[in-house]
């Protein structure tokens, strides 16, 4: 993923041991950055509320991402974000936001045995939480520079400081912050997503969401006096949503006319046509097919099956596709992978699994992954036979005949693909062991229960499942999707409804 070059750089600032008055500090980062501009990201009128941070804090760390990058994309020189001296949550709003940390310290009595630990134990902390300290700086009288493996410097010390601000920081893709650049990368897409399920309230309340911050154009499906007595009781704005009954629409004659004609080899007829238009996700579809609409989500009250077999008949496959799959984008605290197929194909044919390996790959790298693609077993290289060992060993090879650019490799157990250590001893020679991003499971069983021990277990952010193959966005919810779950969904149907 790139990041904004023009992005205004930003450091957090908090204390060892919550305690002291840090504005000579934030006085000092902010002449040493050439005069930043100071935010309060928890507290009255900031990025968060204390009780938002206590009650809820994945959401308020979202918050604050959100509010943070607004600040720096405005036109300031820098942030100097004010923290809460928890230091736990602290690291994590630096490594959200992509600040780095100035961890402040008292001067008197900082060289001693126990300060010094202190100050090690709280860098430490926030390395742990994948924030990057910059310095320590201390405050009051300054006996002794303690020795540590970052700058130390004395609050009054605006060249030492300023020095020590230039150390890169790297961005680490955060749950959180990944949210935050979906939801950019679908407003800058600007694309219009329908949604066919405008009798579930989920539906509603992530629709007021995404209209709320101007992420794409919606239509929603349903009752319209339904639907707006549902969003008053609710407190909801869906104003700028376009809101339409399949069975009574303008498009109910001309759509049916279409499926008919698409249908006739299989004798559908006109009345057939007209009576399947009345079935919400037929007729979001066909609204995708005419160009009506760029994507479609649904799923949260419907089966899979039932999402997905209109597009199969309506929108078919890209060129030079055969089958539909899925992705699920898992994002964890330091790191974002892409775990195919776990939701479509019970068990994929040799040619299925390189087809999904290549289309996977593709999916990935959309989404800012780096593919190196994974073809899972229960075995690595040549250590195991059977018949599900040959089969992704001919997936293998099916996908290095799709795109013999592709780096891909198998087969591959889990901790080979993952691991450098355990894989410069089960294939040394692999340009993907290792290093994987792209993981392909045999199965649907192993592909299911591989991303739901990742996100129930691992604690990673589950995004999906994807759809891949088709000719235009189509995407399945969870019949137990969450509002966030439906918000993630529609922003990645907008940025594939944009490279398309």
């Amino acid at each position: 993923m790139s990041e904004n070059a023009n992005r205004a750089p930003s450091v957090l600032v908090t204390s060892v041991d919550q305690a002291g008055d840090h504005r000579e500090v934030i006085e000092a980062l902010m002449q040493a950055l050439g005069g930043a501009d100071m935010m309060h990201v928890v507290g009255e009128g900031a990025a968060a509320s204390v009780n938002e941070v206590v009650g809820n804090p994945d959401h308020a760390l979202g918050q604050i991402v959100t509010r943070v990058e607004a600040k720096c994309a405005s036109g300031c020189n820098a942030a100097v974000l004010t923290a809460t001296g928890n230091l736990e949550f602290d690291a994590r709003v630096a490594a959200v936001t992509g600040a780095g940390v100035v961890l402040v310290a008292q001067g008197e009595g900082s060289s001693n045995v126990a300060a010094v630990t202190r100050i090690r134990m709280a860098i430490a902390e926030l390395r742990n939480r994948y924030a990057v300290p910059l310095a320590v700086v201390l405050t009051g009288e300054v006996e002794e520079l303690p020795k540590l493996d970052v700058p130390v410097v004395a609050a009054s010390d605006v060249e030492g400081l300023t020095a020590a601000l230039k150390a890169p920081v790297p961005v680490i893709w955060t749950p959180q912050r990944f949210q935050w650049w979906l939801l950019q990368q679908a407003k800058e897409h600007s694309r219009h997503i329908v949604l066919p399920e405008g009798e579930d309230d989920r539906i509603l309340i992530a629709a007021d969401e995404l209209l709320s911050s101007d992420i794409c154009e919606l239509t929603i499906l349903g009752d319209p006096e339904f639907i707006r007595d549902r969003a008053r009781v609710l407190n909801l704005d869906l104003s700028k949503a376009a809101l339409m009954d399949p069975t009574t629409s303008e498009h109910l004659d001309s759509f049916a006319e279409e499926f008919a004609e698409l249908r006739k080899s299989k004798g559908v007829t006109l009345d057939e046509a007209r009576e399947t238009m009345n079935d919400i996700s037929y007729f979001a579809t066909m609204m995708i097919h005419k160009g009506l609409a760029d994507g479609m989500v649904s799923g949260a009250a419907h089966t899979t099956a039932h999402t997905i077999k209109p597009s199969f008949q309506i929108i078919k496959t890209k060129p030079g596709a055969s089958t539909v799959s899925s992705l699920f984008l898992m994002v964890m605290d330091d790191r974002l992978w892409g775990f195919a197929d776990c939701a479509v194909l019970p068990k994929p044919t040799p040619e299925q699994l390189g087809e999904i390996a290549v289309v996977s790959a593709e999916t990935a790298a959309a989404f800012g992954i780096d593919p190196r693609v994974a073809m899972l077993s229960y075995s690595t290289g040549e250590s195991g036979t059977g018949e599900d060992v040959d089969r992704v060993k001919a997936g293998l090879a099916k996908a290095r005949e799709l795109d013999p650019e592709l780096a891909v490799d198998g087969p591959l157990q889990f901790d080979a693909a993952i691991s450098p250590s355990t894989a410069k001893k089960k294939m040394p020679d692999s340009a993907v062991a290792g290093k994987a991003t792209v993981f392909v499971f045999p199965d649907l069983d192993a592909g299911n229960i591989g991303y739901k021990i990742a996100q129930r277990c691992g604690g990673a952010l589950a995004i999906g499942p994807i759809l891949q193959g088709l000719n235009k966005p189509v995407n399945d919810l969870s019949r137990g999707a969450t509002v966030a779950d439906i918000v993630n969904t529609v922003a990645i149907t907008a940025i594939q409804a944009g490279g398309n």
